[in-house]
């Protein structure tokens, strides 16, 4: 079973014609990408920051990552079921809604110095933003030809990357405003002065979160009013797009081993990717490497997820020509490569091969996802959640890493991502074939 089958099923609503359909749905869908990829960046910016006010070490502060991320593993499979149940759209409504309640949680947090409360924002944000990739991914995937569903997906993933790219750069200037003090400036305040110096540290987040729930709550609104294609498998056909060639009992989801193995990359992608930016601000900051205040230091992290952007851009079109898997295998090999410059590098030769990391891994994510559902017929929905939940590797990798961070330093804990990036050249090889 492949997309395109799957294409020939998909009931288009009437209203609607299908070229001029595509064209809008695809432009609305892609405001989508880009609004999750600007919060998800801004987590690089709040881990340093919140790190200095509550004096966190590594594997602390990369409990943000922790629970931004392991709300994936929770809320994917639910959200899978959850889709098929109420539809695209509604998926996608729901998705803004919760994402804004957790935005909301930003303001009393910052108010009450609560670390606890912030852990607690990040884990309902990112279940609304579960939601609305649950939603909106396999939607791009299918609406349209099955050979260019890679394409189609990298392309929306660019405004995603627009996002990563400005969220930081922003987020630098609104939240990094304040100077933020060493530890061992801290470390002399009295505790009037701390409490005055975390209340200021803290209310600097307060005013951009607002922003965006204001932004996340009037998408909801305007999702409500738009007319988007209506995508059904029919039921006598899906009837049929579970059933192996040798007519036997109907198939699980998890016993199609490209899904699982894709899973398992997706995993040590987003894994790879997030500790990577986590720890950019920190790393850029060293004597050794950049010497960079943490607000220089928080601009300079756009040019990661600028790298992501232009990668996105450009691979939409190389893979017209040159198959996925390709690409991919290639992707990967750069990136371990890169990562294994600025273990074994110093000054501005490790600095400048950390943010090209970010062109390589433009293409990973919708390249992998779209591998991996490819020929899920009836349980695409299903397929969706599992690849989802898999980006609890967020979750993950960063605290491994910042374990390892805290015990043999910064740049030698950067193997980790290096391992990741291994085992997706692995699925570009072989993993991804059905």
């Amino acid at each position: 079973m492949t997309l395109n089958k799957l294409q020939d099923s998909l009931e288009i609503d009437k209203n609607l014609t299908v070229k001029g359909s595509y064209i809008s749905s695809l432009t609305v869908l892609s405001t989508l990408f880009f609004i999750w990829g600007f919060i998800t960046a801004l987590n690089d910016i709040l881990i340093p920051h919140l790190k200095a006010v509550f004096t966190l070490n590594y594997t602390q502060a990369m409990l943000v990552q922790f629970c931004f991320f392991i709300a994936y593993f929770v809320f994917s499979i639910p959200s899978g079921y959850l889709v098929e149940k109420i539809d695209y759209k509604g998926g996608i409504i729901m998705g803004l809604l919760i994402a804004g309640v957790g935005c909301l949680l930003f303001y009393p947090a910052a108010g009450m110095q609560s670390y606890s409360l912030f852990l607690t924002a990040f884990f309902v944000l990112a279940a609304g933003i579960c939601l609305l990739q649950v939603a909106a991914n396999p939607y791009v995937a299918v609406l349209g030809s099955s050979e260019t569903a890679s394409s189609r997906l990298n392309l929306t993933q660019a405004f995603n990357s627009l996002g990563t790219t400005l969220g930081p750069y922003l987020g630098a200037i609104f939240i990094l405003s304040k100077t933020v003090k060493s530890v061992e400036e801290i470390k002399v305040l009295n505790n009037e002065q701390l409490s005055a110096y975390q209340l200021t540290q803290a209310l600097a987040v307060q005013a951009p979160y607002l922003w965006l729930t204001t932004i996340l709550f009037g998408l909801a609104i305007l999702f409500i009013f738009i007319k988007l294609p209506k995508l059904q498998v029919s039921t006598q056909q899906s009837s049929n797009l579970i059933i192996d060639v040798n007519h036997e009992l109907p198939k699980s989801v998890l016993s199609y081993r490209h899904l699982v193995l894709g899973a398992l990359a997706i995993f040590f992608y987003v894994g790879s990717e997030v500790s990577i930016g986590s720890f950019l601000i920190s790393f850029l900051g060293e004597t050794s490497i950049g010497n960079l205040n943490e607000q220089d230091a928080g601009r300079y992290v756009s040019f990661y997820w600028g790298g992501a952007m232009l990668g996105r851009f450009v691979g939409a079109l190389i893979m017209q020509k040159i198959k996925p898997q390709n690409t991919l295998c290639f992707n990967a090999l750069i990136a371990m490569i890169l990562v294994l410059v600025v273990i074994f590098s110093s000054g501005s030769v490790a600095m400048w091969a950390i943010l090209a990391i970010g062109l390589f891994n433009s293409i990973m994510f919708p390249t992998i996802f779209s591998l991996a559902i490819a020929g899920l017929g009836e349980h695409t929905g299903q397929g969706s959640g599992i690849l989802c939940a898999a980006i609890v590797g967020g979750a993950i990798l960063p605290v491994v890493q910042g374990a390892f961070a805290d015990i043999i330093g910064i740049q030698v804990a950067f193997l980790v991502p290096a391992l990741g990036y291994l085992y997706i050249s692995f699925y570009g090889w072989k993993g991804y074939k059905q």
